[in-house]
């Protein structure tokens, strides 16, 4: 198992820039494929980014341009940076840590979820 806390969320105007952090704990960090999920009031727990262990990356089509995962496995951190924010990305942001086989549209594949941050955009 791997212990996830998320931090770098705040209150920003839409256009503006977040570089969200997940610190990660336990062994073998370097296997796990990481992503990010966002669930904005009302609606489901949506997949916003992923990297496997390999190192290929996933994005929704919504952020896909705008928003780049990575891993420092050195580190033992993964990242959400996001540019050019918009209202709709105001959700709370979740880490959340697989391994194995999984399906990063599929949140029930991963193991270890991190407290959440809040992400919040203006217009």
């Amino acid at each position: 198992q791997v212990q996830l806390v998320e931090s770098g969320g705040g209150l920003v105007q839409a256009g503006d820039s977040l570089r969200l952090s997940c610190a990660a704990s336990g062994r073998a960090f370097s296997t796990y494929g990481m992503a990010w999920f966002r669930q904005a009031p009302g609606k489901e727990r949506e997949f916003v980014a992923g990297i496997r262990w390999v190192g290929d990356t996933f994005y929704e089509n919504s952020v896909k341009g705008r928003f780049t995962i990575s891993r420092d496995n050195a580190k033992n951190i993964v990242y959400l940076q996001m540019n050019n924010l918009k209202p709709e990305d105001t959700a709370v942001y979740y880490c959340a840590a697989a391994r194995g086989t999984y399906i990063f549209a599929r949140p029930t594949d991963f193991s270890s979820w991190g407290q959440g941050t809040q992400v919040t955009v203006s217009s």
